[in-house]
């Protein structure tokens, strides 16, 4: 990260678009946390003898284009020999990133029980969410609510009041 930020200073690179410094720094997170998924479905790091004659092992990287608030970003996802690895990060055949949570706040906010949410969320966008990750999802924002509801409120508010007439002369 701290490379990429160095990197970005040093040649101006725009913060959005396509080569923006977002969409490079999203590729790097992304890359690095399915090596991290990888590490921990084969038991082992890349490089290390320990995963010699395991019974599976890395077999390269392929490309895939994900859609993301920032534009379009292409990341390298690991494969393994048996075709085994599931990454939940950016899951096989998604194509969206990072847009569920807020549509399970939007129609959890129009009164949706979690069941009704995960029937929609499978329905229209062909999305698995359990009941128990809507669930989570929604008590982030519950907790909020309720904060905000029980902050302190002050005694007196200053108000003012602004009145005014327009008279038209001739």
């Amino acid at each position: 990260m701290d490379a990429l930020l160095a990197d970005a200073d040093a040649a101006g690179t725009p913060i959005e678009g396509v080569d923006g410094l977002l969409n490079r720094m999203t590729k790097a997170v992304l890359e690095r946390a399915l090596q991290t998924e990888m590490n921990h479905e084969l038991g082992y790091r890349r490089g290390d003898p320990a995963g010699a004659g395991s019974g599976n092992s890395r077999n390269g990287m392929s490309k895939k284009t994900i859609s993301t608030t920032n534009g379009p970003v292409t990341i390298d996802v690991p494969r393994d020999r048996n075709g085994e690895f599931e990454p939940r990060i950016v899951p096989k055949r998604a194509r969206r990133l990072g847009q569920i949570d807020e549509m399970i706040l939007s129609l959890y906010a129009r009164g949706l029980t979690t069941r009704d949410i995960e029937a929609h969320l499978l329905e229209v966008y062909g999305v698995k969410a359990s009941r128990e990750l809507i669930s989570n999802v929604t008590d982030v924002v519950n907790d909020e609510v309720e904060i905000w509801r029980n902050r302190p409120v002050d005694e007196v508010y200053p108000i003012v009041y602004v009145d005014g007439i327009r008279i038209k002369v001739r």
